[in-house]
């Protein structure tokens, strides 16, 4: 896909892994599960992110993840692949893998084990970009890398070509905010994605062409809806979903650890009869008492007609 042709935008769910065993990927699950998504209307398909557990896994499952999803989707979605590594060798060569599966662009995060600084992480990325066969993505997401990707560095970013976009997940609002001010001076129209999902409404608002939330997984309808109704200007739309965007975010809290919301949603995909609930290590999937609570979160959430089934 050239980078005319892209066009990014709208809902587009960071993929679980589906996991038969530790290191297998579960295929049928993964079927499922891209049917479901595309059935909803959704915009794009991220694979190997946060959400996809993408750094627990093995070489192995991202191949096969990123080969299976490009081929499940068939061209009726774009797909995006995560490409976030401490090593730059490995994250290049995933988008040389990437290339040949048919995807249609990387998104990488600053390499996140060595706190660098913004001098050496924008050398970083012009490493990583040189000879890059895809459009990329950035991806800020502070709490996992140890680094923001600050101001300079994003406008060194904007002003490259091959660089489409900024996927943020700091949880701030400002920083989208400050991205398509940005933008708008230096690139007008340049992609700004959001990953909380109750700052989706007003990051679209503000000018953000969508949302990377993981709740989607579930419920992708209700962030197609939520997406449309800010984008329209519906003010009252938006008023109701975003109290059900509370409602969704309980599920994220059933659980006493950071990964509670990689739980929560594999769980509740598990019970749906979408995909495997496993976790990739260092990650359990919720026990019974969990799971219970996962249930009771479900009976009262199906009311509003966006669970699967």
């Amino acid at each position: 896909m050239t980078l005319s042709a892209l066009k990014i935008h709208g809902i587009i769910p960071p993929l679980v892994t589906p996991l038969s065993d530790r290191d297998e990927l579960d295929r049928a699950g993964l079927e499922r599960l891209v049917e479901h998504l595309v059935g909803a209307g959704v915009h794009g398909l991220f694979v190997l992110g946060t959400t996809g557990e993408g750094p627990s896994l093995s070489r192995k499952v991202r191949r096969e993840m990123v080969e299976q999803t490009c081929g499940l989707a068939r061209g009726r979605l774009p797909v995006y692949v995560g490409i976030t590594d401490t090593s730059l060798v490995e994250a290049r060569h995933l988008a040389w893998q990437s290339v040949e599966a048919g995807a249609a662009a990387v998104v990488a995060a600053p390499p996140f084990y060595f706190p660098a600084g913004q001098t050496e992480l924008r050398h970083w990325f012009d490493e990583l970009l040189a000879d890059l066969p895809l459009p990329l993505l950035a991806y800020n997401i502070p709490s996992c890398t140890k680094i923001a990707i600050e101001r300079e560095t994003l406008e060194a970013l904007i002003e490259k070509e091959n660089v489409v976009g900024l996927k943020d997940s700091s949880g701030d609002l400002d920083v989208p905010s400050d991205a398509l001010a940005l933008a708008a001076e230096k690139r007008p129209g340049w992609p700004v994605l959001t990953g909380p999902e109750h700052l989706l409404a007003e990051a679209v608002a503000l000018g953000a062409s969508g949302g990377v939330t993981g709740g989607a997984n579930l419920a992708p309808r209700f962030f197609v809806d939520l997406y449309e109704a800010a984008r329209a200007g519906n003010a009252a739309e938006v008023a109701r979903l975003q109290a059900l965007v509370t409602r969704l975010r309980e599920l994220y809290t059933i659980g006493k650890y950071g990964s509670a919301f990689l739980k929560g949603v594999k769980c509740a995909l598990e019970r749906s009869g979408v995909c495997s609930g496993r976790m990739a290590p260092p990650f359990d999937a919720f026990h019974a008492p969990e799971r219970e609570r996962v249930a009771r979160w479900m009976a009262g959430f199906a009311e509003t007609g966006y669970l699967p089934g």
